[in-house]
């Protein structure tokens, strides 16, 4: 591997790590807008959410209650 390959190696790496870290903002924020906060409870479901697609988590994080959101992805972990 010459140094141009890893250094695109790396940019992509980089980039997927942004939206990675983007989307899990765009998560926290939509739960910590509906419920007041992020408890430890809700974090717990954030790395289930974050398997959707925007479009699937945001209406779930938005329509959901507190309750329904940690019996679905409670069972799932």
């Amino acid at each position: 591997m010459n140094l141009s390959q890893a250094y695109e190696q790396w940019e992509e790496t980089t980039k997927l790590e942004g939206v990675q870290q983007g989307q899990r903002q765009v998560v926290e924020n939509l739960l910590r807008f509906r419920f007041g906060s992020v408890d430890e409870e809700l974090s717990r479901v954030v790395d289930s959410l974050l398997q959707l697609t925007p479009e699937e988590f945001t209406p779930l994080c938005l329509e959901l209650s507190r309750e329904d959101l940690l019996a679905r992805f409670n069972s799932h972990q």
